[in-house]
């Protein structure tokens, strides 16, 4: 596919401005950015898929035999969607339809474009997903009993059907976990050699970028601030914002927290045990946090880290084990003593309501638990919070689609702030943020930890992550506790396979080309 001059204005604003790339067949090319920046609609509008109301796109985007997709037919997308190009979107619980099995959503591109008959089209979808590392069995399968990276499977399966020319992938691994990223990545590395595609991978993080790409076309604003090879985006970095993209990377050969002398036991949990019917869902947990410092919870989805932060907040009941916050009963506690333990969640837009302002969303604890009395008091208190976190006091009166990811994110730091809490536990709290700003996120953490003496649980799946912000690290695998020693020595020398198979999913500091 050739892409030249591609512009889209939605009224009177140019949201992709100028914007020229090629990508050649067995091809990866990688469009990077922020959110924001113009990525999706740019590939979107360049396959003839952006419905965005009174958008208006200009400039060409031709396959490799001259088929125009800009300005083309309905019925020319239609041939060509599922037929020559294959997409893979960020959220397969989203795309695939829930009440249709596997079979009949593989089937339903080869019975359309191939004119399989069904039989043919379900012999087929087997092979698709014995080729995806499925076996063929889930083919009677709903999505809702598939994990995400399975799903995520599918969804390949899916997009190569019809042994496209193009693919299409868009943020295919960021809501993955990082060992299920790093098979995604091998998986279509080995079916763009098998199958010959042209790949077009769309994200937000270099390192994975550079894991797939052989050229690379930087996104700022909707205009291009640098197009080069994946080797001298890395090496020789020319655009001040592509080399903040590469710095703001969570990286192990960085710095690790400060180091925290001696301090008291805030938060000691003994043989925790959670389960939902008859799955243990935590089994015989048990690790203490100090003040003033980090523990970092890790493991591959499914492992337990969320129901831990469930039990100790009370949003699950633990069927055994014991907890004590500064010699307290958590699980007994009455609310004087849960207001000490705050929590803040992965989505920040799910998390908040979207017909609250954000001032009433951070004033709602200080009613709950009285800790400001008067309007006037709770106003002058979400201000002060609104200002610990870096945003300006006028942000109480917007809602949270006004604004971005990150700063929806600092806004429920500050309502879990606003219980004057002991214990903050951050629960996969960056995973959905670009890199850059999650990078600002853990600057703010890292700073908030060091004023007010704040512990945290720190929920990851990101050992890069962790690295940078964790004193002491506990893997958890299949709800049991894999490892658990203090952060330095457990980067150092990791006792467990496990914990060997998570460090080496994550992506190098140097791109695959150059290794």
């Amino acid at each position: 596919m050739s892409v030249t001059d591609l512009r889209v204005t939605i009224g009177r604003r140019e949201i992709v401005r100028g914007v020229s790339f090629d990508v050649a067949r067995e091809q990866t090319v990688g469009i990077v950015g922020e959110s924001g920046s113009g990525k999706s609609m740019t590939v979107l509008a360049a396959t003839g898929l952006l419905d965005a109301p009174g958008a208006v796109v200009t400039g060409t985007a031709a396959l490799a035999d001259g088929t125009q997709l800009v300005g083309a037919s309905a019925r020319t997308l239609r041939q060509v969607h599922g037929g020559r190009i294959g997409f893979v979107f960020q959220d397969p619980g989203t795309s695939l339809n829930p009440l249709l099995t596997l079979s009949r959503q593989i089937t339903e591109t080869l019975e359309t474009h191939r004119n399989m008959t069904r039989r043919q089209a379900r012999a087929r979808a087997g092979e698709l997903l014995d080729a995806v590392g499925l076996p063929t069995e889930r083919l009677d399968a709903y999505p809702h009993q598939l994990s995400g990276g399975q799903r995520q499977r599918v969804m390949i399966a899916i997009a190569l059907a019809c042994d496209p020319e193009l693919l299409i992938a868009d943020e295919p691994t960021t809501a993955l976990d990082v060992t299920t990223q790093s098979q995604i990545i091998d998986l279509v590395a080995d079916l763009q050699r098998d199958f010959g595609a042209a790949v077009v991978w769309i994200s937000h993080d270099l390192g994975v970028i550079g894991q797939v790409a052989d050229e690379v076309t930087v996104l700022r604003e909707g205009e291009a601030v640098e197009q080069s090879s994946i080797l001298d985006v890395f090496d020789r970095p020319q655009h001040p914002y592509t080399r903040e993209l590469l710095e703001a990377r969570p990286r192990l050969d960085g710095d690790g927290p400060t180091e925290v002398e001696d301090t008291p036991v805030l938060l000691d949990v003994n043989g925790l045990d959670v389960r939902y019917g008859d799955v243990a869902a935590v089994h015989d947990v048990s690790f203490q946090i100090r003040r003033g410092t980090t523990l970092g919870l890790v493991g591959e989805s499914g492992s337990g880290k969320s129901t831990v932060a469930a039990a100790l907040t009370g949003l699950a009941e633990p069927s055994a084990g014991t907890a004590s916050l500064d010699g307290l009963d958590v699980f007994g506690a009455g609310r004087d003593l849960r207001r000490r333990i705050s929590l803040v969640f992965q989505d920040p837009f799910a998390s908040l309501n979207p017909r609250a302002r954000v001032g009433a969303a951070i004033s709602e604890p200080l009613q709950v638990h009285r800790l400001a009395k008067g309007r006037h008091a709770r106003a002058d208190r979400v201000a002060q919070l609104l200002e610990r976190v870096g945003l300006p006091t006028e942000f109480a009166s917007r809602y949270p689609h006004e604004l971005s990811g990150g700063q929806r994110q600092r806004v429920s730091i500050a309502r879990a702030l606003a219980t004057e809490p002991d214990l903050l536990i951050l629960d996969e709290s960056t995973a959905s943020l670009d890199v850059s700003i999650q990078s600002r996120v853990l600057d703010l953490l890292t700073e908030l930890q060091r004023d007010l003496g704040l512990s945290y649980l720190f929920i990851a799946h990101d050992l890069a992550v962790v690295h940078r912000m964790c004193h002491d690290v506990m893997v958890m695998r299949s709800g049991a506790v894999a490892e658990y020693r203090p952060a330095a020595e457990l980067f150092a020398a990791p006792e467990q396979e496990y914990t060997r198979t998570l460090l080496a999913a994550i992506p190098p500091t140097r791109p695959r080309a150059g290794i």
